[in-house]
C-alpha cells in the first residue's frame, strides 16, 4: 500500500453505503481484503482475524511499569478451528481486515447486537483517528469478553464488529504521526500505555 494522498473531500457527516464505496474508490478509505457484502447501510462490517491472545497476569498491574503488564498468551483454535472464550476471559484479537483512513476520515468501532444478545462484548477504544493505517494499513485490535457462565465458541473469518465512518475537516496531525501509536500494526501488540505514563 502506498501513502494515501487525499483526493476529493468526501461527503459531510456519517458515510452511508454509497459514500463508503466512493471513499474506497477515490483512495480516502483502504480495506484489505475487501468484501462488498460487508458494506452496511451506514457502516463497514469487519471480520474476526485468525489469531487471538488471552491476557495473563502474575500480580498487580502498574500501568506505568511495562514489566507488570499482562502477558499475551496465544490461544490455539479447537479441533474445528473455533476460538474458545472462557467465562470472564478477556481475549485480544485482530480484525481480519487491515484498514487505512485518510486525514479526511474518522471512524467509530462497535460490536454488533448479535454478539451482545449472547452476552459477548466486542469492544475497542471506539475511536479510529484520521490517518490511522494510511501508509501500510493496520488491523484493529478487539477486546472480546465472555460474560456468560459457559465457554463461547467464535468463528474466525466471520463478521464481528462495525466500523462507522465520518467525514472530517482534515487532520493537521494524523494519528500515524503521533508517538507510540498503533497505526502500522499487522497483528495484536501489547499495550504501549507505559510509554505515555510517567512515574511520580
Amino acid at each position: 500500500m502506498t501513502s494515501m494522498e487525499p483526493k476529493a473531500q468526501v461527503e459531510v457527516g456519517v458515510l452511508t453505503d454509497r459514500a463508503i464505496r466512493r471513499a474506497r474508490e477515490n483512495g480516502e478509505l483502504w480495506v484489505e481484503p475487501f468484501d462488498a457484502a460487508l458494506v452496511r447501510p451506514a457502516a463497514l462490517s469487519l471480520r474476526l482475524g485468525h489469531e487471538a491472545f488471552t491476557l495473563m497476569t502474575t500480580g498487580p498491574v502498574d500501568v506505568a511499569d511495562r514489566s507488570t503488564h499482562p502477558e499475551l498468551i496465544l490461544k490455539e483454535p479447537d479441533a474445528r478451528g473455533r476460538l474458545v472464550v472462557e467465562p470472564g476471559e478477556v481475549v485480544l484479537a485482530p480484525t481480519l481486515e487491515k484498514i487505512g483512513l485518510s486525514e479526511n476520515l474518522a471512524g467509530l468501532v462497535d460490536g454488533t447486537s448479535d454478539y451482545a444478545r449472547l452476552g459477548i462484548s466486542v469492544v475497542l477504544c471506539g475511536q479510529v483517528s484520521p490517518g490511522f493505517g494510511r501508509d501500510t494499513g493496520a488491523v484493529l485490535t478487539l477486546e472480546i469478553v465472555n460474560h456468560l457462565r459457559h465457554p463461547v465458541l467464535l468463528y474466525p473469518g466471520t463478521r464481528i464488529c462495525n466500523l462507522m465512518l465520518f467525514a472530517s475537516s482534515g487532520s493537521e496531525l494524523p494519528y500515524g504521526d503521533l508517538p507510540h501509536n498503533y497505526s502500522s500494526d499487522h497483528s495484536v501488540v501489547a499495550s504501549r500505555l507505559a510509554d505515555h505514563v510517567r512515574h511520580n
